[in-house]
């Protein structure tokens, strides 16, 4: 597992302090023209996303949990990511933190946002936001779960507008996630039960209805994506939009999320799926990744050696390359050198898959 440590070490020693890339110097990215991937503009160049998901620390809190009193871990922490050879961080904002009520953004925290861009150009680095996160349900404001659909549409609305309206000119967004996760549910729920089960104390799926009613169930997640989307254009009209969707969003037999792909391809700039391929199972999970290969770029916007070895997570990233633009791992703020002496069983993995990301960014990003 560390026979390329000595590797890693020198690697970190050589890129500790990367020159930063002021904001007037930072390509736009956009869809190729090929709509197979990305490019830099205005130069052409191919950029392939290559990064973390910045989505929490190594104690579980959220990035609004500690970005204002602990500003320069945040900062450390985009460093290393750098250094580690990511070019995106995709980070997830909690609606809680961004609307203090119905109509009423947090300007609080939309100015934390501003400085959250500046470090990003400083950096570098393409910001991925994913917003509308509902992971800490105690910090989920009892007045939006009591809203029926149109008016939590609503809200989802006036929350991307206020983001997309604060980072329409940076060049460091790399894209708009709408949603992490959401899920259009058959049949009726009971009345403010928007979230799917926890995991690790999280809730990282969301429904966006409570009722189906008659209506088709792609019908309903594209009428969602639409409103959404029409928000964010209302501000910024160049930036990308999309949605991190789960792996079961295919429409085949089973359980599926109402998300289908080939129903949203039109309304999104490119396609997000989130895939942790499974051992005996890497074949399963490229064909998996194949059926979301429709025409537009795709990003595997979380993935993982969670649940397979790194050998055949190697494999799985390899075989991937055929269907994929990008790809986006985890960053959860413990660097190397620590992980790497640390016994637990959990940080021996994680250091491992730092050190595949690493060797590998090299020949993805080029």
């Amino acid at each position: 597992m560390f026979h390329s440590l000595p590797a890693l070490i020198a690697g970190v020693i050589i890129l500790l302090v990367p020159l930063p890339t002021r904001a007037g110097e930072m390509p736009w990215i956009v869809v190729s023209k090929d709509r197979k991937g990305f490019t830099r503009e205005p130069s052409g160049k191919a950029f392939v996303a290559w990064g973390f998901n910045y989505d929490r620390d190594h104690t579980g809190r959220l990035i609004e949990d500690y970005w204002e009193a602990e500003w320069p871990k945040v900062e450390r922490d985009f460093r290393t990511m750098r250094t580690l050879g990511a070019n995106v961080v995709r980070v997830h904002l909690q609606v809680g933190k961004f609307m203090t009520s119905l109509d009423a953004p947090n300007e609080k925290s939309l100015a934390r946002l501003s400085k959250l861009l500046a470090l990003a150009e400083a950096e570098g680095l393409y910001l991925d936001l994913t917003g509308l996160g509902c992971y800490h349900k105690q910090d989920v404001p009892a007045w939006y779960d009591q809203l029926d659909e149109r008016g939590r549409w609503d809200v989802q609305a006036r929350f991307w507008r206020a983001v997309a309206g604060r980072c329409k000119d940076s060049p460091a967004v790399f894209c708009y996630d709408l949603m992490n996760e959401p899920v259009v549910p058959g049949g009726k729920r009971k009345d403010g039960d928007w979230l799917g089960p926890a995991f690790g104390g999280k809730h990282y799926v969301q429904v966006i209805t409570l009722d189906q009613k008659d209506r088709p169930r792609p019908d309903i997640a594209r009428a969602w994506v639409r409103h959404l989307t029409a928000a964010i254009r209302e501000q910024d009209k160049r930036h990308l939009v999309t949605v991190g969707l789960v792996d079961w969003s295919l429409d085949r037999p089973g359980l599926t999320s109402g998300f289908v792909p080939a129903k949203l391809i039109d309304d999104l700039d490119f396609v997000c799926v989130h895939l942790y391929p499974e051992k005996g199972k890497v074949g399963e999970a490229l064909k998996t990744l194949e059926g979301f290969s429709l025409g537009k770029p795709v990003v595997i916007e979380e993935t993982f050696p969670l649940k397979c070895s790194m050998t055949e997570f190697a494999e799985f990233v390899e075989g991937s390359k055929k269907f994929a633009s990008g790809w986006i791992g985890f960053y959860w703020g413990k660097p190397p050198e620590e992980l790497r002496r640390s016994k637990d069983f959990g940080d021996a993995l994680v250091f491992a898959w730092l050190e595949f990301f690493q060797k590998q960014s090299g020949a993805i990003k080029n």
